[in-house]
This record gives C-alpha cells, sequence and structure tokens, in this order.
C-alpha cells in the first residue's frame, strides 16, 4: 500500500496497489490535483486518520532528528499513517523522508531524488557560534537565536 502525500496528487502519480492518504492532504490541493484527489478518492482511495499515540510518536522522531520545525501539520499525520499501516510513503518532502527513514517506514520519492542519508541536525547561535545537538528557544550562553545547521 502506497501513502500519498500532496505532491503524489500534484505528480499524477500512478500505481496498481492500493493507496491511502489523510483528508488534511486534499486541503492543500487545488485545481487538477484536486480533482485527481476527489476521483481516486471515489474509486477506493483509504481515507486514514492516523491515532495519536502515533502522531505523538512521530514528532519525538521528528524532534529528536531536528525536521519537527519544518514539518507540517499534515507531514506528520502522514508519516504517521504511513507507520500504522506499514505503507509506502509517497513523498518528495526531505524533511519528511528524514522522519520516516528514522521510523523504518519505506518512502518512494516522485520527481526529486530521495534522501543519501539520515541526518541528525545540529543547531548553531547566531551570536556566539556554539553549536548544540537539540534545539532550544536560545542560545543558553548569550541567549541568540538558534538556526538549524546541517551537521556535515
Amino acid at each position: 500500500m502506497y501513502v500519498l502525500d500532496s505532491s503524489a496528487f500534484i505528480h499524477d502519480f500512478h500505481t496498481t496497489e492500493q493507496t491511502a492518504t489523510i483528508p488534511l492532504v486534499r486541503e492543500e490541493l487545488e485545481d487538477e490535483s484536486a480533482y485527481r484527489y476527489d476521483a481516486m478518492e471515489g474509486s477506493g482511495m483509504h481515507i486514514h486518520i492516523p491515532n495519536d499515540d502515533t502522531t505523538e510518536k512521530v514528532e519525538r522522531a521528528a524532534r529528536e532528528s531536528g525536521d519537527l520545525e519544518v514539518l507540517s501539520n499534515t507531514d506528520v499525520r502522514l508519516v504517521a499513517a504511513s507507520f500504522e499501516l506499514d505503507a509506502t510513503l509517497v513523498t518528495d518532502d526531505y524533511a519528511m523522508q528524514n522522519v520516516a527513514e528514522k521510523l523504518n517506514v519505506a518512502v518512494e520519492v516522485i520527481a526529486r531524488e530521495g534522501i543519501d542519508e539520515q541526518r541528525q541536525w545540529l543547531y548553531q547561535c547566531q551570536g556566539c557560534g556554539r553549536e548544540f545537538d537539540e534545539e532550544k528557544d536560545r542560545c543558553p550562553i548569550c541567549g541568540s537565536e538558534l538556526a538549524r545547521k546541517n551537521p556535515s
């Protein structure tokens, strides 16, 4: 089974496998991609609402990887739906791919290359330049804002 992100409808993803998505995806779509969603729902696409426990698990994994700040509520729930349904997540979103990999959820990309490796983001102080492994509101040393930094 495939769980479809908005990009699957935007790029007209086709498969003979069973498909699923969440209601929040429909709200992100316009024009032809919205019609694709409606047509697929009408032809048997499963609409899944992940439970709160799974959603919290995905949020914890995203917080640990440093991706939570860039994931929308829709993104988190799509990863949760893929996890619950033991399905392949279809997305081009790198942060979603990173969290999915952390949770051992299979991913298939559509229009871009997928991620090569899972990342644990670092946070760097914009004032003093110190780096931290976990996200904080402000630098505990100088009080400046922190920015997410690629660890490589």
